[in-house]
């Protein structure tokens, strides 16, 4: 496990920002993240200081090359789980490493991917649910469903694992695309990986089945959804970060109600532009820096004889 300062999950505008301001500040910093949805090649022509047209691969590629100069560490590695330690640290799981940090920014943009069941939103709350560490402990023994196809579902998969044995993914009609050492630890936790599509859910007043596209039954009291990569949400559900609709409250410094969670970028929801997010990110990674200081502080006046 690599230990850091800083964490920021998203390498798009408004985490290479927090990365550039952290990172100048000396503190250890870490982006993981791969090519965000910006890094295309596709025309900006509204950027502050660019009179001529830029690509967004040129941009980010010139944002990278800025935070790599000052110190910053980039992953192209996915994050798969975020939870915080008893200390105030976090741990940071990937679909490669692990990490512990100080602090968290959270600037993955928004990417939650809905898993095409006709009535999910009927049975949120009531056997559906997002985040395995936040409701894992209510499904205890009982039969549940993951939906997804990649590293995420097989994470959450094997997270439910702790709460109870009879655990299935379904991958919606999707090829399954777990790593090896995923594919393996599922086989070995003899969770079935299943191709067929749920299409509904059933029972009254809380799920107690679950509808496949060819007509199909099949008994499960729990689903829960990790379509694609997880997203900004994800994250903030497992950290118990306040939410609204889709996206993430923060205040005017990027601060969640959660100690040491930043979120800035197009998951606060705000004006969805490459200015706002640089901005910001550039307020995320002021605000981490006195947060990691103020811990620094902290430690060393309780250190002291």
């Amino acid at each position: 496990m690599e230990n850091t300062q800083c964490l920021i999950i998203g390498s798009g505008p408004a985490g290479l920002s927090a990365a550039i301001y952290t990172a100048r500040a000396g503190m250890t910093t870490v982006v993981a993240g791969c090519e965000p949805k910006i890094a295309g090649d596709y025309d900006i022509d509204n950027y502050f200081g660019f009179p001529e047209t830029i690509s967004g691969r040129e941009l980010i590629t010139r944002g990278i090359r800025q935070a790599e100069r000052f110190g910053t560490k980039i992953v192209c590695q996915r994050v798969l789980a975020v939870h915080m330690a008893e200390d105030g640290s976090f741990d940071v799981k990937t679909d490669q490493d692990a990490f512990t940090a100080q602090a968290v920014i959270i600037a993955a943009g928004v990417n939650r991917v809905r898993p095409g069941i006709a009535n999910i939103g009927d049975y949120e709350g009531k056997g559906v649910s997002y985040c395995v560490s936040c409701d894992g402990f209510f499904f205890r023994g009982r039969t549940v469903l993951v939906v997804g196809e990649g590293n995420y579902a097989a994470n959450q998969a094997l997270e439910l694992t702790n709460f109870t044995s009879d655990v299935a993914v379904y991958t919606q009609g999707k090829a399954a695309a777990m790593d090896e050492p995923f594919a393996t630890a599922l086989a070995k936790a003899g969770i079935p990986v299943l191709t067929a599509k749920i299409a509904s859910l059933a029972g009254e007043p809380a799920m107690t089945g679950a509808v496949l596209e060819d007509g199909t039954t099949i008994p499960a009291e729990g689903l829960f959804v990790a379509m694609g990569q997880a997203s900004a949400l994800d994250f903030a559900k497992t950290l118990g970060v306040a939410t609204r609709g889709a996206f993430i409250e923060a205040d005017h410094e990027q601060k969640t109600n959660v100690p040491g969670v930043f979120a800035a970028g197009d998951c606060v929801g705000h004006f969805m532009q490459i200015s706002v997010a640089v901005g910001e990110g550039a307020k995320a990674g002021r605000a981490a820096i006195a947060h990691i200081k103020d811990r620094g502080e902290k430690a060393g006046a309780t250190s002291q004889p």
